[in-house]
């Protein structure tokens, strides 16, 4: 771990403990005498920890005791007994709130386990479950979700291979909150904290205030990094009301040229208890330096104000050289968000997530294409350069026309066309029209089952969706990924696979969460299918004509990612694409098209192309 700043190893003694039993602290280990006001039981509550208190199921022999996973030591290992039901349990002492556990496998990992949290060692409440482990390094992030206890296991559900579980460390990091105080302590410390987006799980607005940041303000320790929207904030719950002397921002070199510090009673209604002046925003806009060569600041704020919530509003980003002349800005970073004064509670917690709707399925939006053109009661038609803007290097402009979105025979069809030289409302140029509609303004929802019955055209670059996207996603303090992205089906062309994915904050674009689908022996894209996906507050899973081969859990996804953000309207879309980012990546064609070669364009201009759509099927719990 870097170096901290040595007043905080003064003011918390729990780290260095979970330091010494696992190896990996959140402030150093090195310990001065105790400022005046500690709370010396809470402290020796802290230090009772005990560095040897691992026990497990079993083990291989002596040599691999489950001691051997928290020695701090990389070459020693656990090994369980030959059994999927193997557990490790680890007594932290004392109960913490647990920000981030870090498993480090050897070759005989665990394909499915679970990780469980613990008061008493006896009623154990699971956090992270996995069920397609691969090995080597796991770090599992908790925020947002409740996990405190003073007991940790790893409960085998599967192994990877015929002999048992095998870890080399098992790391955790978190600490107590600060409990109510009568004298001034950092009352933030290892409590709630919120914000709005962030980049993803390892800089989710925990890490703002679990006790450590670099002396140099510099390295990459612990941090919260918001996405790259100057509108962005970061709060505390300190539990209670409480008297706030003064804030201390300890910021990462992605600092706020300009930001409020605002304070609220019941989180909703917020008052701004200070601002920098004019001249301090003008000479932080000033400091414009290259990334590799700015570091960050200190802001020490003096306050003198009551209450129980406390945020920090960013207004204005600080600009980087990238390269000279020209200047680029990033989100807000924080290493640690404290707040100095006397008052608030450590009972607090963070909320549960949204429970799944209840009742049965009902549909609350169906079309089967049976009248003479589109239904505009149901669908919006989006126009390249006029409703919507080129995206994904695709060839092709959207257009709103009967040759290219038209209703025959009982199905929609969405047909390409070559007509180069097409002009766009805007002015840009094509060679190739499409369609594309949606329900946006017309059917927004949350949660629910959403099915189509679709035939898609095979050829190197054809790119066909069906997909949900946020409906906030045009709000310019939203966008995307934060809107939520959800692909039910993309096909680029092959006609033995297809693929889902679900796109946010820490896991967009390449980096998406999806999982290609081949179809049975004999199947084929252009061919009738069903594609499917069920959405809940808990998961998102999808299906291929009826039977489900991707689960993506919304703890797998807070745990290893990011943020979800698929508890909020989205809208069905409906697309046929010709070349762009996703089919290039895999048929690497730059010409004559990016992600288009001449033979699917010599296809298009000789031949119909389309996308078939049969029905489209909305339903909901009622």
């Amino acid at each position: 771990m870097r170096a901290q700043h040595r007043s905080l190893a003064r003011r918390l003694l729990i780290a260095p403990l979970v330091a010494a039993l696992f190896g990996t602290a959140l402030i150093p280990a090195a310990q001065a005498a105790p400022e005046p006001g500690w709370d010396q039981d809470w402290a020796a509550a802290a230090l009772a920890v005990n560095p040897a208190a691992a026990t497990a199921s079993g083990s291989e022999n002596p040599d691999f005791a489950p001691g051997k996973a928290i020695d701090n030591n990389p070459g020693t290992r656990w090994a369980s007994n030959p059994a999927d039901d193997a557990w490790l349990r680890i007594d932290l002492g004392t109960s913490i709130r647990i920000s981030q556990v870090q498993l480090v496998w050897e070759a005989a990992f665990g394909r499915r386990y679970a990780l469980e949290v613990s008061g008493n060692g006896s009623d154990w409440r699971p956090f992270y479950t996995e069920n397609a482990g691969t090995g080597g390094t796991t770090n599992v992030h908790t925020y947002p979700r409740e996990v405190v206890g003073r007991h940790l296991r790893l409960r085998g559900i599967e192994r990877a291979t015929p002999y048992g579980y095998s870890l080399f460390s098992v790391v955790v990091k978190g600490g107590v909150p600060a409990p109510a105080s009568a004298t001034e302590r950092n009352l933030a410390l290892h409590h709630l904290v919120f914000g709005d987006y962030y980049q993803h799980a390892g800089n989710s607005p925990a890490f703002a205030v679990d006790g450590g940041y670099p002396e140099n303000l510099r390295d990459d320790a612990t941090r919260w990094s918001s996405d790259w929207n100057a509108n962005r904030w970061l709060g505390v719950d300190l539990g209670a009301t409480a008297r706030i002397n003064r804030v201390e921002l300890y910021w990462q070199a992605a600092y706020a040229v300009d930001y409020a510090l605002e304070v609220s009673a019941d989180n909703r209604n917020w008052r701004q208890v200070y601002r920098p002046s004019a001249s301090e925003v003008a000479a932080r806009r000033a400091d414009v330096k290259p990334p590799g060569e700015a570091v960050g600041r200190i802001d020490r704020v003096n306050l003198g104000a009551d209450a129980r919530y406390i945020r920090m509003r960013g207004i204005e980003r600080r600009s980087f050289y990238n390269p000279a002349p020209h200047t680029a800005q990033f989100g807000y970073s924080l290493y640690e968000f404290q707040v100095w004064g006397t008052g608030g509670s450590a009972a607090a917690r963070y909320p549960d997530a949204p429970p799944s709707p209840g009742g049965t399925y009902q549909t609350t939006f169906f079309d089967d294409f049976t009248g003479a053109a589109l239904d505009r009661n149901r669908w919006r038609v989006q126009r390249t350069g006029a409703t919507f803007n080129p995206v994904n290097g695709e060839a092709q402009a959207y257009v709103d026309s009967p040759e290219n979105i038209s209703v025959r025979n009982g199905s929609l069809e969405l047909t390409a066309r070559w007509q180069p030289g097409f002009t766009t409302p805007d002015g840009g140029k094509f060679d190739f029209t499409s369609g594309r509609i949606d329900t946006n303004t017309k059917h927004d929802f949350t949660y629910g089952r959403i099915s189509a019955r679709v035939k898609m055209p095979v050829g190197d670059g054809y790119w066909p969706a069906f997909w949900l996207l946020g409906s906030d996603v045009d709000d310019p303090n939203v966008g995307w990924p934060a809107s939520g992205e959800t692909d039910i089906l993309e096909n680029i062309g092959y006609g033995n696979w297809v693929s889902a994915a679900m796109h946010g904050p820490g896991y967009s674009a390449d980096g998406n969460i999806g999982k290609t689908e081949y179809f049975p022996a004999g199947g084929s894209a252009d061919q009738w299918h069903v594609y499917s996906a069920e959405w809940t507050p808990q998961h998102i899973a999808f299906s291929l004509d009826g039977r489900e081969y991707h689960r993506i859990t919304r703890d797998h996804v807070e745990s290893l990612r990011g943020q979800w953000v698929f508890d909020k309207n989205q809208y069905v879309i409906l697309n046929f694409a010709l070349g762009g980012a996703y089919p290039a990546g895999h048929n690497k064609v730059t010409q004559p098209y990016w992600g288009l070669p001449q033979s699917s364009v010599d296809r298009v201009r000789t031949s119909e192309i389309k996308t078939e759509v049969d029905w489209v099927r909305v339903e909901q719990r009622r």
